[in-house]
């Protein structure tokens, strides 16, 4: 039997790679298999080797060896393809190093050449210690990063090549979730927005709602998407469903609470009956979406107020008369509480909003950093809901997948409270359930540790930017496969515009740098120039004037 191979493995041929004539360094193995796993092996090294191709003009071929490079091994007429994931010198003489690596999948040999082709995730067979490691090539990447017959876009180039396309196949990711993470100013937006404009190319007649709570986007989609902010949202009160109503109109806590909730149940319920809509439903609900005047809620609560026998009694109705009347007359809130707003306009806000139908402009941005910061979390959930009903209710039509996006997801999905709120919930059983319906969730976000665990692990592709925290780092490689363990390594090292993806949306685990996106195209979240701008002078009793009167008048 022959010798199994140990640290003193290149001792006794230092520099195999190369030395014979006529052949490239690149042909040449660089280690061998020291010890099999089911989903990782130890591999042995030659440094020497790593050396001689570390001036290789193939760039891919130099980085052989290093944290998150392949390698592969030849097992018949199939090559493994594998991922390093970690490196240890191995003995003191310093010839020998130790590798940790994960595999990734498999292809076939060219007979003539060699070459990899045909590859696919997984692996069929494993190696036996002894078998020789190989560096990959840039070829060799062509063939794994290789988009196959599926819908793709592409986003960018597999690092460290040029012109190798890094695809992401648009029905695995969408069908599973996705989310983007990364921290502050390493262009989450800007990719993110390159993602969705690559999407929008791909389906111009598609259905995408993001919620966007900055308004970074509006400036990002001007010609292919629709904006729509408090000014032009008219958002129908009476589509809340009674939750929703509750956060609204709800002022109290405890058990207190719970009977307000009572009241507001019954008197909702007869304001909605005495609408034409409720009178035409045999079985009305609270929950149903019935248009109904607000005066008419007021005057059945101060009507039931007045059947009370003791004046103790009135104080709940009190208390939610007066909520109501206060939202009705402030200003802020015109964009969904306005009395303009009480006619059946149910059809035409679902149609602006999921783009049905899109006109070219499949896209619709919704600005919501106008909104009442009391109410933003029901406006959320409003939408958010409103997507998942619409899927559900029109299951026996012709489908029309919908995709949403949350920017700052983290606001809406926190972890821990994911579901004491009702924004929470509906988002939690859009991740859980929003698949076998059509509705697909996109999740952006800069804390990912800060938001609700089960949610994340629901998303099927994840899109790792540089993340700076080590809780969020932890909190990304939990929810991450492993096999991309080698690649979630350097998460720490990324520069901007770079990520690693793993999941559904991709063949195996890639790190990619994105595209670079036009001006005109990039949403309004770069970062401000200090130094320049402190020099511009003037005009500053102008700019205190004017920013005092939007600010008193509420951006009116």
């Amino acid at each position: 039997m022959s010798e199994m191979p140990g640290p003193d493995a290149f001792l006794r041929a230092p520099s195999r790679a190369g030395s014979l004539p006529g052949l490239s360094p690149a042909t040449m193995p660089l280690g061998v298999v020291f010890s099999i796993a089911g989903s990782g092996s130890r591999i042995l090294l030659d440094r020497a080797a790593i050396t001689v191709l570390s001036d290789d003009p193939d760039p891919v071929v130099a980085g052989a060896g290093q944290i998150g490079s392949q390698i592969k091994m030849r097992l018949g007429r199939t090559w493994l393809v594998a991922n390093i994931r970690s490196l240890k010198l191995e003995d003191a003489a310093g010839t020998c190093v130790a590798a940790e690596i994960d595999y990734l999948g498999e292809g076939g040999e060219e007979q003539l050449t060699g070459k990899l082709y045909g590859f696919r995730r997984g692996v069929t067979r494993y190696p036996m210690p002894g078998c020789e490691v190989f560096p990959i090539t840039t070829s060799d990447l062509k063939q794994v990063y290789a988009a196959d017959d599926r819908a793709n876009i592409t986003i960018g180039t597999v690092y460290p090549t040029a012109d190798i396309r890094a695809a992401l196949y648009v029905d695995a990711m969408l069908g599973k979730h996705f989310a983007l993470v990364g921290s502050t100013g390493t262009g989450k937006s800007t990719s993110a927005a390159l993602i969705l404009h690559r999407i929008c190319e791909l389906a111009p007649q598609g259905h995408i709602v993001m919620i966007d709570p900055h308004g970074e986007y509006a400036a990002a989609f001007k010609t292919n998407g629709a904006i729509y902010d408090v000014s032009n949202l008219q958002m129908p009160y009476w589509l809340m469903n009674f939750e929703e109503h509750c956060e609204v109109f709800l002022t109290s806590s405890g058990s207190a609470r719970q009977f307000d909730a009572d009241i507001l149940a019954k008197c909702l319920l007869a304001a909605k009956a005495k609408s034409r809509l409720g009178q035409e439903i045999a079985k009305l609900t609270v929950d149903a979406p019935i248009p109904y005047l607000l005066s008419d809620l007021t005057a059945i609560i101060y009507a039931e107020m007045g059947k009370m026998d003791r004046a103790g009694d009135t104080t709940p109705y009190l208390r939610l008369k007066s909520k109501i009347d206060e939202i009705k007359t402030d200003p802020r809130y015109g964009f969904m509480f306005s009395g303009m707003l009480v006619a059946d306009t149910m059809a035409s806000f679902l149609q602006r909003v999921f783009r049905l139908p899109g006109d070219g402009k499949p896209i619709s941005i919704i600005d919501v950093s106008g909104v009442p910061s009391d109410i933003t979390s029901v406006v959320v959930a409003m939408l958010a809901r409103m997507t998942f009903d619409f899927a559900i209710w029109s299951r026996n039509e012709p489908q029309r997948p919908i995709l949403l996006v949350c920017e700052e997801a983290h606001r809406y999905i926190p972890a821990g409270q994911e579901t004491t709120s009702s924004v929470g919930r509906i988002l939690g059983q859009i991740a859980k359930e929003g698949r076998k319906y059509g509705v697909s969730l996109g999740l952006i976000t800069q804390r990912p540790s800060d938001l609700a665990e089960g949610v994340l692990s629901q998303c099927g592709t994840i899109i790792a930017m540089r993340l700076n925290n080590d809780r969020d780092q932890a909190f990304v490689r939990a929810a991450m496969p492993e096999g991309a363990r080698g690649f979630l390594n350097s998460i720490p090292e990324l520069r901007n515009r770079e990520c690693i993806i793993c999941g559904e949306g991709v063949t195996i685990p890639i790190r990619v740098s994105f595209d670079g996106l036009e001006e005109s195209k990039r949403p309004a979240s770069g970062d401000p120039l200090f130094s320049e701008l402190w020099r511009d002078v003037g005009g500053e009793e102008q700019i205190i004037g004017r920013t005092i009167q939007r600010w008193r008048a509420q951006g009116k």
